[in-house]
C-alpha cells in the first residue's frame, strides 16, 4: 500500500496544469522514498506565524504553489470577516531572499483576482514597516514574504491583521480552513491574470516614499535624547543590514536623527538572498557579527549593530575596557533599553499616566525591578511578537493605558505603538541614542550594562535550542513535549520548583500546596516552571522551526552563584529532554 505522500507526489506527477520546471524537480526524486515523504507527507502548516519551509517542489515546501494557496486562503478569510473591507485592502512587502518578489507579486494577483485592493511595496521594505503601513493605511490585513533569519533554503508568507499584529489563534485557524477547501493549485494558478495585469488594475497601488516619511516621522517622535545626539554626532558606528531589507531605513532613521559617522559593512550591504558571507543571517550569531567587528576595530567604532533580512531582529556587539568585542545577549539589549527609555521619560516629567512595558514569559525577570523602579507597570506575555501585540490591544486600547516599551529574548525590540511586530530600524535608531547618551555621561556601553546589574541584580541566563529535523524529529518533539506534560516533575526534583504553569491547560499548580489557579493567556504548548525567587526554566517547541527551545533564568546578588545553579539546572534539564527525544 502507498503512503498518503506517494499519493500525493503521484497525483501532482500527472497534473496536466503543472509548470516543467516543478514537473523536472519532481522526477529527480522518483523513487526517493524519504525524499518524496518529506516533501509530501503533510501541507506546510499555517499557523500564527503564518507559512515558513524550505523552498521547493511539495505540499510540504515553499514553492508557487502553497504561496497560493495561502493567499488564497487568507483573502477568503479577510472578505468573510469583513465584507465591506475589500477597498481598504491589504498591504504587500517582501525581504531580500531568493523568490521573496515572486512570491509577493503571486501574493498581489491572488488578491486583486478576489476583489481586494493591493498596496504594493516598490522596493524592499522590512517588517515593521509593513506592519505601520497596514495601520497608516487601515487596511485590513498585510502580508510580508520572509523567512526572518533562517538559511537561504527557506521562505516564509507572514499574515497580518487589521492591527498590524500577526494572526492570532483564531484568524491564523479560519485561514487555514479556507486554504483547506483549495484543492486544485495548477489549476488555480494557470487561470491567474499576470502581474502585468494587476498593476493595471484600478484596486492595485504602489506603496513608496510616503510611507518612509511617515514611518520616521513616527520613529523620531520617540527619541529622547537629542541633546546628547548633536553633542556626538560623529559617534563611530558600524551597522550591517545582513543583506537585508533594514539597510535603507536604518541607514536614513540615524542621518535623520544626526549621526554622521555610520559604516555599513559593505560585503553585506546589498539585497543578496545567498547570504554569501553568512550561512545563517541571524544577528544573534557571534560568526554573523565577525565582518562588522572587524570593521568597528578599523574605524574605531565601539558600536556594532546588525538586522535580520527582514529587519525585525536586532544584533548588537560593544568594545569593552580591554579593547574586545562582545555580543549582547537578547535580554541585554532589551533590558538596557527598558531601563534608559523609563529613566529618560521619569527624569523628564514625560512619563505618561498608565504607562506600562510588556515582556514573555521566557525573557529576563529583572524587568521586573526595573518597571518597579520607574513605577510602570510590567505585563507578560506569551513568546511571539503577535502575543505582546495582543497585551499592548488589552492594557492600551481597552484599559487606556500608555504602552512605552516591549520586548522578546529572541532579539525583537518595539519602541513606541506605531506597530505591532518587532522593529530593528526602531531598535537600531534608540540603541545609537543610547550609546550617545552614555558618552554624555562619561561612560561606554558596557559600563552602563555593569551599572544595569549593579542596580537590578546579577542574571545567568541562557536559551538553548536542540532540533530535530524532518517528520520524525516533528514527531519525537511532539511525543518529549506529551511525556513532560504526562510526568512534569520526574527526574526535575533538584529544581526545587514552587510553581508549574502548562499553557496547554491554562492550569498554574502550586506544587507545595497542590492549589492550582487559571492562566489568562491563551493556550500554547509551554511548561513554566518558577524555582527559587526570580529563577525559572520554561520549555517548548519552537512555532517555526524544528526545534524544541529550552529557557533558564537565574537571578541574585553574585553572579558565580547564579551561573552555578543554571549550569545545575541546564545539566538535569538537558538529560531529560535528550533522552525523551532519543525513546
Amino acid at each position: 500500500m502507498t503512503s498518503r505522500a506517494q499519493d500525493t507526489y503521484q497525483r501532482w506527477m500527472k497534473h496536466p496544469a503543472l509548470d516543467e520546471a516543478t514537473k523536472k524537480e519532481l522526477a529527480a526524486i522518483q523513487g526517493d522514498r524519504i525524499e518524496v515523504e518529506d516533501r509530501f507527507y503533510q501541507d506546510l502548516q499555517f499557523g500564527t506565524a503564518g507559512l515558513r519551509g524550505i523552498m521547493g517542489a511539495g505540499t510540504n515546501r515553499m514553492n508557487r504553489y502553497t504561496v497560493a494557496r495561502a493567499a488564497e486562503g487568507f483573502a477568503k478569510s479577510l472578505i468573510k470577516q469583513d465584507k465591506e473591507g475589500a477597498a481598504r485592502g491589504i498591504a504587500i512587502s517582501y525581504d531580500p531572499r531568493n523568490r521573496s518578489r515572486e512570491f509577493a507579486e503571486l501574493t498581489a494577483c491572488i488578491f486583486v483576482a478576489n476583489g481586494i485592493a493591493v498596496r504594493f511595496s516598490d522596493v524592499l521594505r522590512p517588517v515593521p514597516m509593513l506592519s505601520f503601513a497596514v495601520r497608516h493605511f487601515n487596511c485590513i490585513g498585510g502580508v510580508m514574504i520572509t523567512a526572518s533569519h533562517n538559511p537561504k533554503e527557506y521562505n516564509g508568507f507572514k499574515a497580518y491583521g487589521p492591527d498590524g499584529a500577526q494572526l492570532g489563534p483564531e484568524d491564523a485557524d479560519r485561514a487555514a480552513a479556507e486554504m483547506a477547501k483549495v484543492k486544485d493549485l495548477p489549476s488555480l494558478l494557470n487561470k491567474l491574470p499576470s502581474f502585468d495585469k494587476t498593476i493595471a488594475s484600478p484596486l492595485f497601488r504602489w506603496m513608496g516614499e510616503d510611507i518612509d516619511k511617515a514611518f520616521d516621522d513616527r520613529l523620531l517622535s520617540f527619541t529622547l535624547s537629542n541633546d546628547a545626539v548633536k553633542r556626538h554626532h560623529d559617534l563611530p558606528i558600524v551597522y550591517s543590514p545582513l543583506y537585508g531589507a533594514g539597510n535603507l531605513p536604518v541607514r536614513r532613521i540615524l542621518k535623520k536623527h544626526g549621526f554622521t559617522n555610520v559604516h555599513v559593512v559593505k560585503e553585506q550591504e546589498k539585497p543578496d538572498g545567498n547570504f554569501p558571507t553568512t550561512p545563517t543571517p541571524n544577528p544573534e550569531l557571534p560568526e554573523t557579527l565577525e565582518l562588522a567587528i572587524k570593521q568597528a576595530r578599523e574605524t574605531g567604532a565601539d558600536l556594532v549593530m546588525a538586522t535580520d533580512p527582514d529587519a525585525d531582529r536586532t544584533g548588537v556587539a560593544i568594545r569593552t575596557a580591554d579593547d574586545r568585542f562582545v555580543l549582547l545577549s537578547g535580554n541585554e539589549i532589551g533590558l538596557l533599553l527598558m531601563d534608559y527609555i523609563l529613566d529618560k521619560l521619569t527624569v523628564s516629567g514625560k512619563r505618561p499616566k498608565g504607562a506600562f512595558c510588556v515582556s514573555t514569559i521566557v525573557s529576563s525577570r529583572l524587568t521586573i525591578p526595573i518597571c518597579q523602579r520607574f513605577n510602570t507597570n510590567l505585563h507578560f506575555s506569551l513568546t511571539g511578537f503577535k502575543h505582546i501585540a495582543h497585551e499592548i490591544y488589552q492594557h492600551q486600547e481597552v484599559e487606556k493605558g500608555a504602552f512605552l516599551y516591549g520586548f522578546e529574548e529572541s532579539f525583537g525590540y518595539l519602541v513606541g505603538d506605531h506597530v505591532r511586530d518587532k522593529d530593528a530600524v526602531g531598535a537600531c535608531l534608540m540603541i545609537a541614542e543610547m550609546a550617545a547618551d552614555s558618552r554624555d555621561l562619561g561612560e561606554t556601553l558596557n559600563d552602563r550594562l555593569t551599572r544595569l546589574y549593579k542596580t537590578y541584580g546579577q542574571a545567568a541566563e541562557k536559551t538553548i535550542s536542540i532540533y530535530r529535523e524532518g517528520k520524525v524529529g516533528l514527531e519525537r518533539i511532539s511525543y518529549a513535549m506529551d511525556q513532560l506534560r504526562e510526568k512534569p516533575l520526574q527526574d526535575f526534583e533538584a529544581l526545587n520548583a514552587s510553581t508549574l504553569s502548562d499553557y496547554a491547560t491554562s492550569v498554574k499548580t502550586c506544587l507545595r500546596t497542590g492549589e492550582k489557579e487559571t492562566l489568562h493567556l491563551p493556550t500554547s504548548n509551554v511548561l513554566l516552571y518558577e524555582l527559587e525567587g526570580l529563577d525559572f526554566m520554561c520549555i517548548r517547541p519552537s512555532g517555526t522551526e524544528p526545534k524544541i527551545k529550552v529557557y533558564f533564568g537565574c537571578y541574585g546578588d553574585e553572579r558565580t552563584a547564579c551561573d552555578e545553579r543554571l549550569a545545575k539546572y541546564e545539566e538535569l534539564v538537558l538529560q531529560r529532554v535528550n533522552c525523551l527525544l532519543e525513546e
